[in-house]
């Protein structure tokens, strides 16, 4: 009799294990996702689940419009494919242009 509670014990010690382990943390997590793409508004920059980067341009309610920063394209997307929100930093200043870019040419050329 003892060897048949013991399995029972240990099979549901297993159970609790997998549960507090796996389970709860990952609905956790989703609880989460859940919540920062309900909360999604014009303006965010996301990054997708496929890696692209994009800021946010109109927001449906199952449906985003996304802008590339480069190209300037617009992608339309479900909700669900945004993976996070990129967290705004201080952007690096552009570089300063040669003040006689085009000066330097000329003062090279022989004449």
């Amino acid at each position: 009799m003892t060897g048949q509670y013991s399995s029972i014990i240990f099979m549901v010690a297993m159970f609790a294990i997998f549960y507090f382990m796996l389970i709860r943390p990952q609905r956790k997590r989703d609880k989460e996702i859940k919540e920062m793409r309900s909360a999604l508004k014009r303006g965010d920059e996301v990054v997708t689940i496929g890696g692209i980067y994009g800021r946010i341009i109109k927001v449906n309610e199952d449906i985003v419009v996304i802008e590339l920063e480069h190209a300037k394209q617009r992608l339309k997307m479900a909700k669900w494919s945004i993976r996070e929100l990129v967290e705004p930093s201080e952007e690096e200043p552009e570089p300063k242009e040669l003040e006689n870019e085009s000066g330097s040419d000329e003062e090279n050329k022989e004449d």
